[in-house]
């Protein structure tokens, strides 16, 4: 009888130790299927890296439009010589010939009241983080760039605007209107070919003797000359607006809710259809008409152009 005790008593303690240790290594097992702290399979003690915020949908049909930039969001020249014509703008104008961007969008009783032209005839890049400040304050839910073509047209080529100086101007700019409008989307037009632009109008008298009061004269000076000096500052010119239109790419490619237009008005071939018959050079009535044709199919596409 001690015998068999002895053995029961040793079965019982076995069995006691083998349910200790299945149920330890459950605990254990249970502890790493919820996480916690401790080694993963690997060995690692990190915890899994957080899945990266989804990229916001591009909104195709926004209800308000700000329009900022130069003189060819004002219309200069379409309508008038030497003065501004913004009934026409490609971004925000009613001219029903035009059908701009807003009322693309917006329908022409609403682009009325919500749609906003802040750009101004002669700014330069400079002035875009003051202009994005006011399209920031109106809350628009998108704002259209076109800025640039100042910068390189100047007195001389010399005087262009440094590229370094021209993204940091266009940084600051974005900036403003994220601490106003931080859900604002942006649509960013590249700055046109300016060397196209000399090509076509080189061939009317009357739009070069304009440009001798000054118009972008870095290009457009001495237009028949076909001399090594003159072909390579046009040259550097082009340049620098190639120059220009990595940097909107670039920097608008660095914004989650800013789409640029890949190039589509700098690689756009304006005729003379297309330009002011005041000054061969700014965009006609037609030429904003087309202008507005591509913001809109960039805006309006689910996928930037390519």
């Amino acid at each position: 009888m001690r015998k068999r005790s002895h053995r029961s008593t040793a079965s019982r303690a076995a069995v006691a130790a083998v349910t200790a240790a299945v149920l330890g290594a459950g605990a254990l097992t249970a502890c790493d299927a919820s996480g916690g702290n401790s080694p993963g399979p690997n060995g690692s003690t990190a915890g899994a890296k957080p899945s990266p915020k989804p990229t916001p949908t591009w909104d195709t049909s926004p209800r308000s439009v700000a329009a900022v930039g130069d003189s060819i969001t004002r219309g200069f020249d379409a309508c008038s010589v030497l003065s501004d014509c913004p009934e026409v703008s490609w971004a925000t104008g009613t001219d029903a010939q035009v059908k701009s961007l807003a009322v693309r969008l917006l329908g022409k009783s609403r682009a009325r009241t919500h749609s906003w032209n802040l750009a101004r005839t002669g700014a330069r890049m400079a002035d875009l983080p003051a202009q994005m400040a006011q399209a920031g304050a109106e809350r628009p839910e998108l704002v259209t760039v076109m800025a640039g073509a100042n910068d390189a047209c100047r007195p001389t080529a010399a005087a262009m605007t440094p590229v370094a100086d021209f993204r940091a101007d266009f940084e600051e700019a974005l900036r403003k209107l994220r601490r106003a409008a931080p859900k604002a989307q942006v649509y960013v037009m590249s700055v046109p070919d300016l060397k196209r632009l000399w090509s076509e109008g080189r061939a009317n008298p009357l739009g070069k003797q304009i440009w001798k009061l000054g118009i972008c004269s870095s290009m457009l000076a001495d237009p028949d000359a076909m001399d090594v000096a003159a072909t390579e500052r046009r040259d550097s010119v082009q340049e620098r607006v190639e120059a220009y239109n990595e940097v909107l790419k670039d920097v608008c490619a660095k914004d989650r809710r800013c789409r640029s237009d890949e190039g589509a008005v700098f690689g756009y071939r304006f005729d003379g259809d297309q330009l002011s018959h005041w000054d061969w050079f700014h965009p006609s009535k037609n030429g904003q008409a087309r202008l507005a044709a591509l913001a809109y199919r960039g805006v309006t596409s689910q996928e930037p152009l390519v």
